[in-house]
């Protein structure tokens, strides 16, 4: 299945990933995953999203497509994929139906949902391996050892857009931007919206349920833009 997953910052979407792109035994990738990657490479697209990022400003869309698309790309000959936070606005969900217009569109879109209130107490509480970007949450999911990651031993860090000043701009960026996605794969027939606040473990298990209640042949075409 070709499987998107969305939901706002906080909502666990990287440990959800993780888990459903395993049982589904598929690939998975974060637009971040990617940043990083491109950047490590030093290829074209990384330093164009370098030159961005160094001015704090957003990576314009087309630049993020780009490295997803050349993802998507390299990956066509497999049963298919999860994609792990993108697309993150209209703009990208256009493009990405458009490249996957031969391929039978993507079947289904995924919604991790938590309260605004649960979403700041997370990401308050969260810190991000330096080496393999595992995420931890010192209340729920906290590593074995102080500050060090139980898969590869790096450092855990606090990203600065976790920090409180921060969260709260998150969170409404994504409403503005991203909220609207929600509402297009709905319209599409193709979004199954779970409650991203019991045990991670449910949380998995919904997830799963919905992608193995879902025949792809009943989707709906997604709508035009």
């Amino acid at each position: 299945m070709k499987v998107i997953l969305l939901g706002p910052p906080g909502a666990g979407k990287g440990t959800q990933a993780a888990r459903v792109a395993e049982d589904l035994d598929i690939p998975r990738v974060a637009s971040g995953d990617l940043f990083r990657d491109h950047q490590q490479r030093d290829t074209e697209l990384g330093r164009l999203a370098r030159s961005y990022m160094e001015r704090g400003v957003l990576v314009p869309d087309d630049v993020t497509i780009g490295m997803v698309m050349e993802w998507v790309e390299a990956h066509r000959d497999v049963s298919g994929f999860l994609l792990d936070g993108f697309p993150r606005t209209l703009a990208q969900a256009e493009a990405l139906e458009r490249a996957m217009a031969d391929r039978g569109g993507i079947d289904r879109a995924l919604y991790i949902g938590v309260s605004h209130g649960e979403l700041v107490r997370r990401l308050g509480d969260r810190l991000i391996c330096g080496t393999c970007q595992t995420p931890y949450n010192m209340a729920s999911s906290p590593p074995a050892e102080p500050r060090k990651c139980d898969r590869c031993g790096g450092e855990l860090y606090q990203r600065e857009d976790d920090k409180p000043e921060a969260v709260e701009t998150r969170i409404q960026v994504y409403l503005e931007e991203t909220e609207p996605l929600v509402g297009h794969y709905r319209k599409a027939g193709i979004l199954s919206e779970v409650d991203g606040e019991r045990p991670i473990e449910e949380v998995t298990g919904a997830l799963l349920k919905a992608l193995r209640s879902h025949r792809v042949g009943e989707k709906q075409q997604p709508p035009v833009l």
